[in-house]
């Protein structure tokens, strides 16, 4: 699995020397019981490696032991007919928004003036693992990208060596677990300094 990305140079995604490493790596695969490989590639990675560029390349290593197909989820994912799911969840969400929005106006509502002048009177409703939440734009500006239009934090770059692992990439883990333990020994000298 390659997984490229906008700040490929940040995540190690896409470069000169890690493309033909990706190439060696899904043919020498191929050649076993593993029959399916996967490339991820965002649109604004990199300009020179476009999605043609990636599928001629992994399409002519590839002659003789696999297959290539490119598909742009973008152009899949241009409307189309709203799902029963979406239809349930769009009224979900402008329930949750007119009654937070309500709930403000009551609480911020004085001498028939309205005083929104908080953090979280500006908020964005969105998913946060299973649930609705609303955040004040005022966190969610701290936590932004703004270059790139995405998150500071990607939880999934965690999981970037187990994918590693699973596609029985060539690789060396330290997989010993290292802690700062400063914190523990300060608190245990300032206990015994007040005995």
């Amino acid at each position: 699995v390659l997984l490229v990305c906008p700040n490929w140079s940040k995540v190690g995604g896409v470069g000169a020397a890690s493309i033909p490493i990706n190439v060696e790596h899904l043919t020498e695969k191929m050649k076993t019981t593993v029959k399916r490989g996967l490339v991820l590639r965002n649109e604004r990675c990199n300009e020179n490696y476009t999605t043609d560029f990636i599928y001629n390349l992994y399409s002519e290593e590839g002659k003789g032991i696999f297959d290539c197909r490119k598909n742009v989820l973008g152009h899949m994912q241009q409307g189309g007919t709203p799902t029963p799911f979406d239809r349930n969840f769009g009224t979900k969400m402008g329930a949750k928004a007119v009654a937070w929005i309500t709930g403000k106006i009551k609480e911020c509502s004085r001498h028939g003036r309205i005083f929104a002048n908080t953090a979280d009177s500006a908020c964005l409703l969105g998913m946060r693992k299973r649930s609705l939440v609303f955040q004040p734009i005022t966190e969610l500006k701290e936590q932004t990208d703004f270059e790139h239009r995405i998150p500071k934090e990607q939880w999934w770059l965690k999981l970037r060596p187990i994918l590693k692992i699973l596609a029985k990439y060539n690789i060396e883990l330290d997989t010993s677990e290292k802690a700062h333990m400063e914190h523990v020994r300060q608190k245990r000298i300032s206990l015994e300094s007040n005995i």
